[in-house]
């Protein structure tokens, strides 16, 4: 296994990763743009479609950029794409797409780190709220998200809805994936919940052919739209559109996830 417990039970970033880049260090970096899943076309085109009309031709910020899966083509779009990124791992990849070495790239922390510029858009996509694990962090992300905006700019943020309906009474955990892999072994995906404090983790384990094996655990913080709309209003914007995918589907209680968009007024 990559990756140890430690005396508390918590799993540290795999060895050799720099402690700087959190939980997206070389190890995540090497494989975070591999094709399907997130990557894929079908997922992408529809939410870089939704963002640059939100954007209205307006420059763009993304929160936690990452490696430019979506900030690379709204800058191949024309657009003026900025974004906030903590890992240097990851923000060294954004230049490899077409479009990624148009985004200015700022490394810092997406809670506190200031850009230049008035945007008329600033944006959290693929569960990444959900990395900054407390209350109080989420809502300096509102509040750092509204700084960077124009008057009559827009805060999107796309987060998946806690799986809590499929935990029966003294129940934690809930699987997401369990696939084989090719040639032997496989994939083994689940969250754990603590509904107390709204802290969870994702685990993946994975196996290869040979019986080796790598476990990661990532901490979560899950919050519900209630208590978004509430963070947002702190920050000084009002709900605008909130919908269950990039389709602009309409949000129901089956619904595994969220698109809201808040406005500065």
């Amino acid at each position: 296994m990559d990756e140890t417990p430690d005396a508390q039970g918590a799993v540290s970033a795999p060895r050799g990763d720099d402690p700087a880049d959190g939980w997206f260090g070389a190890s995540v970096a090497a494989d975070y743009d591999e094709p399907g899943g997130a990557n894929a076309p079908e997922v992408v085109e529809p939410a870089v479609g939704v963002l640059a009309e939100l954007a209205d031709g307006g420059p763009v910020l993304e929160l936690a950029v990452g490696t430019g899966r979506i900030a690379a083509p709204l800058a191949a779009r024309g657009l003026s794409v900025a974004g906030i990124e903590l890992s240097r791992a990851m923000a060294a990849r954004i230049a490899e797409k077409p479009g990624g070495d148009a985004v200015a790239v700022t490394i810092g922390d997406m809670t506190s780190t200031r850009v230049p510029g008035a945007f008329s858009l600033v944006y959290l996509v693929f569960n990444t709220l959900s990395n900054v694990t407390t209350q109080e962090g989420q809502v300096a992300v509102f509040g750092n998200a509204a700084a960077h905006l124009r008057p009559g700019g827009l805060f999107l943020v796309e987060v998946g809805l806690p799986d809590l309906r499929r935990l029966p009474p003294g129940q934690d955990t809930v699987p997401f994936t369990v696939a084989p892999a090719a040639g032997g072994g496989g994939y083994v995906g689940f969250d754990q919940y603590d509904v107390v404090t709204q802290q969870f983790t994702s685990n993946h384990v994975t196996v290869s052919a040979d019986g080796s094996g790598h476990f990661r655990r990532i901490p979560f913080r899950y919050a519900w739209p209630a208590e978004m709309d509430l963070m947002a209003r702190i920050a000084g914007l009002e709900l605008r559109h909130r919908w269950a995918d990039w389709d602009r589907s309409e949000l129901t209680p089956a619904s595994t996830k969220h698109v809201s968009v808040w406005v500065r007024p």
